[in-house]
């Protein structure tokens, strides 16, 4: 298990990082979806568990701000 940390910021910030991990998390979707293409079964794993990490780090963040 991971250490939690706390961490404040205003809601533009978090918008601003919520932002950022959306293009992150499509730069990981696009390139699971290439290796799928090439087979590479465990780059399409690999990939897909980021985005999907990433997915629930925005979905976090998100319920704060609403």
């Amino acid at each position: 298990m991971t250490k939690p940390i706390k961490l404040t910021l205003t809601e533009d910030e978090a918008e601003i990082l919520v932002d950022a991990l959306e293009a992150d998390m499509e730069g990981y979707l696009e390139a699971a979806k290439e290796a799928r293409g090439n087979a590479n079964r465990e780059d399409v794993k690999t990939f897909s568990e980021a985005a999907e990490r990433i997915g629930g780090l925005i979905g976090k963040i998100r319920a704060l701000l609403d």
